[in-house]
């Protein structure tokens, strides 16, 4: 960028030459004789809003920053951003001075003011934008200030970050539907199921009692749409692959001619499809009758986290799965036909671990999983009909199985 502001320089040195010789000289190549005069700015030079200094002279600095004067473009550097380098860069505040047209007109606080076509799009206000040599992407936005941040790029879909802050547990329904109290506000309990008392805000007064839900991985379910999307797009590819043989390993997940699917990304995007019933028809042809949405969520999340009816709700929110206006879930997935059995769904079913010798040797040997990982015990639904806390154990049972799995199998 040397050469090109040496260049200018050149440039805007002979047109002031050419302009004094010709004011000097006066009409018929004769002398001018006394009294001032003024070099006024060429035709190309325009006046900002901002303090920047022209290359004919210094222009009056109201805003702050470093001016530059002289012949290389230089103006005002203040709160706004930077673009190529024959950008002018936004002041803040207000002043005159003659600035090149190509570099548009200097802004107050609002960075109002034209903008060569050749410097690409503003995003934001106040703002400088890129040039069209600038490897700078449209889509970044442009350096500097507050403002300005860009636009995302195109298909990075939908994000759904901010939806929720503090993610309590809280006291709910059979179904995982929130029980708020008089004033409407939702009520969080404490370790030991009690209500914490709340202020007129709805806020805790002991924040210490408060439990939050753990997402782990699961947490990529606020990702961009396109991620699961993606990641989806991949599992179908492997389901329908020409002569694919479709199982499901003992915690329920996926089998693809022996290759579990065990990208936590597939098992999430495959949960909410199979939750929101958006697989495609020949998709949910080929896959086995008894697959559980519960033991997909389970291929989905941390194998040391634990997953509950907070979980759940929380996730089927981010999600979409639960349907939610403004950032508040306004109508729930009906759970109340989902019903457990622990011991009807692991009770008889093997798997081939590494068991211990007495002689600390360990040998291959085929478990019972009911005895293995649960050592036997059934679980007892707390509430009298099936629901979400039902969904929840299921879900975490399954996670349970995928974790001794990880830490026993033989190779």
């Amino acid at each position: 960028m040397d050469n090109r502001r040496r260049k200018l320089q050149w440039i805007l040195m002979a047109a002031s030459a050419a302009a004094f010789g010709a004011i000097a000289m006066g009409p018929g190549g004769q002398p001018m004789s006394g009294g001032a005069f003024s070099l006024v700015s060429p035709a190309w030079a325009a006046e900002g809003s901002g303090g920047g200094g022209g290359s004919s002279g210094h222009g009056t600095h109201g805003g702050g920053g470093e001016h530059e004067s002289g012949g290389e473009a230089g103006a005002t550097h203040g709160s706004g951003s930077s673009g190529n380098d024959l950008m002018m860069h936004g002041g803040s505040g207000s002043g005159g001075g003659g600035r090149p047209v190509y570099g548009g007109t200097q802004g107050g606080k609002s960075g109002a003011g034209a903008r060569p076509s050749a410097t690409g799009t503003t995003h934001g206000s106040g703002q400088g934008g890129p040039g069209e040599d600038s490897d700078r992407p449209i889509w970044a936005g442009i350096k500097g200030g507050k403002a300005g941040a860009g636009t995302k790029p195109t298909g990075a879909g939908t994000t759904k970050g901010d939806l929720y802050g503090d993610l309590w547990v809280i006291l709910r329904d059979a179904n995982g539907v929130p029980i708020l109290n008089a004033a409407g506000q939702v009520q969080p309990i404490d370790a030991n199921g009690n209500l914490i008392p709340l202020d007129a805000e709805g806020q805790p007064l002991d924040a210490t009692l408060v439990q939050t839900v753990e997402f782990s991985r699961l947490s990529v379910a606020r990702s961009p749409t396109k991620v699961l999307d993606k990641a989806l797009n991949e599992a179908i590819s492997a389901i329908t692959a020409p002569g694919a043989v479709i199982t499901l390993d003992p915690a329920g997940r996926i089998v693809v001619n022996g290759t579990l699917i065990d990208s936590p990304l597939e098992n999430l995007a495959l949960y909410k499809a199979v939750m929101t019933d958006t697989l495609p028809t020949n998709v949910k042809a080929l896959l086995p009758a008894n697959l559980s949405a519960a033991s997909l969520l389970a291929g989905a999340a941390d194998k040391t986290s634990t997953i509950t009816v907070d979980t759940v709700e929380y996730l089927n929110s981010i999600l979409g799965i639960n349907q939610v206006t403004d950032g508040v879930t306004t109508k729930y997935y009906d759970f109340s036909s989902v019903k457990y059995d622990r011991a009807a769904t692991y009770d008889g079913v093997s798997a081939t671990v590494l068991v211990k010798q007495s002689d600390g040797s360990y040998v291959a040997t085929p478990v019972n999983l009911y005895d293995a990982v649960f050592s036997g015990s059934n679980w007892v639904d707390p509430t009298p009909t099936g629901g979400a806390a039902d969904f929840a154990a299921e879900a975490n049972d399954a996670l349970r199985v995928v974790e001794f799995l990880h830490d026993n199998s033989a190779p």
